[in-house]
């Protein structure tokens, strides 16, 4: 991040420099009032939007309504506009101008995570999205020229002068042989990347729990659920880890590959953010792999 201007703050969550003003930050909604919490292993707790917090994006603004299920309400002005798929639409004022979105790479996003029908809101008016589902909207304003990877199926709405396109993941598995063999990929099959162009641009994705950041130094690692990683920065790298423990008793060289642990190993420097809920890999014999570290104990 560049020098911060005299009498600014910076926001411990999105990492963005503003004035010192209300109770939570301007850029991304966190609240500024609360102690910071730092687990014992280095995670930061980041806190819900607080209900009613406001979210500043040019002209524009959204509101977080809600704490179970949250609710993006949107105040569209002057020329800013916002994409999303079309289920995540709660209500919107008659004024507001829906349409099929202009975003580019349609074929692309049949391939990937992101719904190949998207809709476009333009102002004035307002406008709310929900995710449909418990959890935590997160949002993360990008600077001009940033680009930042975010796990599928957990992006809500971008503004209109954020880019997407995807890329794959490079993370699978192979279990079975011949006829019997399938394709696990953990972390999902791609990877949604967004990027803001010549002008701030604001991501909004749903958590579906709680959610921790950490800053990885460079050559740091840290082995997460594969399918609780939520967002990182694009200088953390990311690969396959398999633990095969023991247990207390003998065990069959036939069983000892089949009772493992798949990890996500992450490796920094860059920031990473992991939800509280994930789903959990299959147990069967691991086969190939897309390149993996292991270890048994």
């Amino acid at each position: 991040m560049s020098a911060v201007p005299e009498g600014y703050t910076v926001c411990r969550y999105c990492r963005m420099a503003h004035p010192p003003a209300g109770p939570s930050c301007p850029s991304c909604g966190a609240a500024l009032d609360v102690r910071q919490v730092v687990t014992r292993s280095g995670w930061i707790e980041q806190p819900p939007i607080k209900d009613m917090a406001r979210i500043q994006f040019g002209q524009s603004r959204v509101q977080i309504e809600g704490k179970y299920v949250p609710v993006a309400d949107f105040t569209l002005a002057g020329p800013e506009w916002i994409y999303f798929a079309h289920h995540s639409l709660l209500w919107t004022e008659p004024a507001v101008h829906l349409g099929n979105s202009s975003l580019s790479g349609g074929w692309n996003r049949m391939l990937s995570g992101l719904p190949l029908i998207m809709t476009e809101a333009r102002g004035p008016g307002r406008i709310a999205l929900s995710g449909d589902r418990p959890g935590d909207l997160i949002a993360l304003p990008l600077l001009p020229g940033r680009t930042m990877w975010t796990r599928e199926h957990r992006f809500l709405t971008a503004t209109g002068n954020v880019t997407y396109t995807w890329q794959p993941t490079g993370v699978w598995y192979d279990t079975g042989t011949g006829d019997d063999r399938e394709t696990h990929y953990p972390l999902g099959q791609f990877g949604d990347l967004f990027s803001a162009q010549q002008s701030p641009g604001l991501l909004l994705l749903h958590s579906p729990g709680n959610t921790f950041l950490r800053d990885l130094a460079p050559g740091e690692t840290i082995l997460v659920q594969p399918g609780a990683l939520l967002y990182r920065d694009l200088s953390v790298q990311t690969h396959l880890h398999l633990e095969y423990p023991r247990g207390g008793g003998t065990v069959s060289w036939r069983s000892s590959f089949s009772q493992r642990n798949v990890w996500l190993r992450l490796i920094g420097p860059g920031r990473v953010a992991v939800s509280s809920v994930f789903h959990h890999t299959s147990s069967e014999r691991i086969t190939r792999n897309s390149g993996a570290t292991a270890q048994h104990w």
